[in-house]
């Protein structure tokens, strides 16, 4: 497979994430940027903002958890098109280290594309740093066509 015969490329799955889900942008800020899309693989960036903290001053487990879970939706919808009703059915989160106060970057791989099922894996990394500070995997629900 080619990046050509992907269904969508980043400008349209960020466009289509502004349609169907405008949650992901607060206060009308565009919060996660599609990097790079490729077959079976995805960059994306979750820009700092202290809205993301905890205290302690560290990103709050359900920002790194989105992260992830944004992540495998995209590699998905990369392959399926603009198909808003694709549900996560499992997510598996595993914290390695504190990330700095930069943006995370996500890099991900679809690790299987079924008819009904599709299994992701991230691992997050604080921007500029080579040691991982969160891995997750996720199952997403693929529907009929």
């Amino acid at each position: 497979m080619k990046k050509s015969d992907l269904a969508l490329n980043e400008l349209e799955i960020e466009q289509f994430l502004s349609d169907v889900f405008p949650q992901l942008y607060a206060d009308g800020e565009q919060q996660f940027f599609v990097e790079n899309v490729e077959p079976y693989s995805a960059r994306i960036r979750l820009k700092y903002h202290d809205r993301h903290l905890r205290p302690g001053g560290t990103f709050s487990g359900p920002s790194i958890m989105s992260l992830g879970d944004v992540t495998v939706w995209i590699m998905v919808l990369a392959h399926i098109g603009r198909v808003a009703n694709s549900v996560t059915t499992s997510l598996n989160v595993n914290f390695l280290m504190k990330p700095d106060q930069v943006d995370l970057i996500a890099e991900g791989k679809l690790m299987k594309l079924g008819r009904r099922l599709a299994v992701g894996e991230v691992t997050i990394f604080s921007d500029g740093l080579a040691s991982p500070v969160a891995h997750i995997t996720a199952t997403y629900s693929v529907p009929p066509k």
